[in-house]
């Protein structure tokens, strides 16, 4: 599994111009699901969203992670991040899981976050999603287990 996160202020998402999910500070997250993947990289990669030090502590230094700042995670599904960018000008997908078992994989690793967090927010699976973000820093991360 891939994520790419970034330390936001706020972000939303929105489906047929309506807000689906929505937080202030914490992280956005987009998450890609490849073909090996499996429920124990979910596992994996919720443990380090919710651990991952990316927010300043009082020194100044990236020693906090979401739970530490009591923030929230608004989790995307992103399958463009399992392309292939190393051959051409046109991006492969086949590293990417089938939408079913991507999805099934997306919804465990949400049901995860939301059992060990209490501010979990989501769009919709493989749905045309708008995202807007106010990207704090920017700080942003490309995660993968």
């Amino acid at each position: 599994m891939k994520a790419l996160i970034q330390r936001v202020s706020s972000a939303k998402v929105d489906v047929d111009k309506q807000t689906v999910g929505a937080i202030g500070q914490g992280l956005l997250v987009l998450l890609a699901v490849e073909k090996h993947d499996s429920e124990s990289h979910a596992e994996k990669i919720a443990h380090k969203l919710l651990n991952y030090r990316v927010f300043a502590d009082d020194a100044d230094k990236m020693n906090l992670s979401v739970r530490d700042v009591d923030g929230g995670l608004l989790i995307i599904s992103q399958f463009t991040l399992a392309a292939s960018t190393d051959k051409g000008m046109r991006p492969s997908f086949s590293g990417a899981a089938e939408p079913t078992v991507a999805k099934s994989c997306y919804d465990y690793c949400v049901s995860k976050l939301k059992e060990q967090h209490r501010s979990v927010e989501t769009g919709i699976f493989a749905a045309d999603m708008q995202v807007q973000l106010v990207n704090d820093g920017p700080v942003t991360f490309l995660l993968e287990v």
